[in-house]
């Protein structure tokens, strides 16, 4: 099993769900993904293993989703993820993988479902 986490160490979640892999003996592979952002179209697979769509993922709460108007409902798919691929503040944390499934672990408990 190869379990891969999209991580941001200044997270509360994302510390959390890194925990709770450790304490089951899972070392995942680590992407600080604000360091390493992924490109469109990695953005893209992630949101076919997560079986969401691209406004699903954006964190709202961000000062670049006001400033690039994301919430305007005709921003199309591509423009989202290009706006993450840009500026990777805006992806929804921690992203849990394991093999071809994903699951944003908010609450990190949700990771559990993969592991199963």
């Amino acid at each position: 099993m190869k379990v891969t986490i999209y991580h941001n160490p200044r997270c509360s979640k994302s510390r959390a769900a890194l925990e709770l892999l450790r304490e089951r003996g899972i070392e995942p592979q680590i992407i600080e993904y604000l360091h390493a952002p992924p490109d469109a179209a990695t953005i893209k697979q992630l949101l076919r293993k997560l079986g969401m769509k691209p406004r699903e993922l954006l964190r709202k709460s961000e000062l670049a989703f006001r400033e690039l108007d994301l919430a305007d409902a005709s921003k199309s798919d591509a423009d989202l993820i290009n706006a993450m691929a840009s500026h990777p503040a805006l992806i929804e944390r921690p992203i849990v993988i394991v093999d071809d499934k994903a699951v944003v672990g908010r609450p990190p408990e949700l990771i559990l479902e993969l592991l199963a």
